[in-house]
């Protein structure tokens, strides 16, 4: 039998026109790695009743049925809901996927958690496109979970999903401007439809902090899952070097 490249499947959010073709760029020089992709109705995020409700977990586990039919080798909700609705009802959906499929699972919030983690990050400045409230919760959940405190918050209060993708670049920067006048260990950029990762090494470079963006993150946890060293995708972000993430 031909030896398969692993793959990575991904529950997308049906109005995300970012992250599919970042993880197809990110691996554009990694062959032994593909990324394939189902999408689930997600086009509103607040905390009404109605935006909470499109992450009811029987929509997502259907759609990590579909990806098991190509026989994936880890599926991985490339979505930050865990960010407002709780850390554990991302742990518990990941259990519900692998449960459902057999197949080994992680989220964009759990992942950058585990990154976080691992590179002794304990300090962050937070950058999204969302509301107050949700940015509120999630420096909740940075405490709460990995003990990160969250220094600078620049929001956009936007809720409409497909709008987070036209923003641009010029505002994402006096975003990330804004919240790096002080010191922080890393830049969390949290939504998957939000293309600031897209300069992520221009941003680094120039405000001299790693980005810790949620599609980053979640590509670096999936190569690890599939025992692909992160360090194979050049030019991403500090998150996938080998050498440390202070080097």
């Amino acid at each position: 039998m031909m030896n398969e490249p692993k793959k990575i499947g991904m529950l997308t959010p049906s109005s995300n026109t970012v992250l599919e073709p970042i993880c197809s760029r990110m691996l554009h020089d990694v062959p032994e790695v593909t990324c394939h992709y189902a999408r689930f109705e997600v086009t509103k995020i607040s905390l009404e009743q109605d935006a909470l409700s499109q992450f009811d977990f029987e929509p997502m586990l259907q759609a990590a049925e579909l990806l098991a039919h190509a026989e994936v080798d880890v599926i991985a909700w490339n979505g930050t809901s865990g960010g407002w609705l709780g850390f554990d009802v991302d742990r518990q959906l990941c259990d519900a996927i692998t449960k459902r499929t057999g197949i080994p699972a992680t989220t964009s919030m759990l992942s950058q958690v585990k990154a976080f983690k691992e590179h002794n990050i304990k300090s962050v400045h937070l950058v999204t496109p969302y509301i107050p409230e949700i940015n509120k919760l999630i420096v909740e959940q940075y405490k709460k979970h990995c003990n990160v405190d969250t220094v600078n918050v620049s929001g956009l209060a936007q809720t409409h999903n497909r709008s987070f993708s036209q923003v641009s670049q010029e505002r994402i920067e006096e975003q990330i401007k804004s919240v790096t006048v002080m010191p922080a260990d890393a830049l969390s950029v949290v939504c998957t439809n939000f293309p600031a990762v897209g300069k992520v090494k221009y941003y680094e470079e120039k405000y001299k902090i790693p980005m810790y963006d949620t599609i980053n993150v979640l590509l670096w946890e999936c190569l690890k899952m599939v025992d692909i060293e992160p360090s194979v995708v050049k030019g991403w972000g500090k998150v996938f070097s080998k050498v440390g993430i202070n080097q």
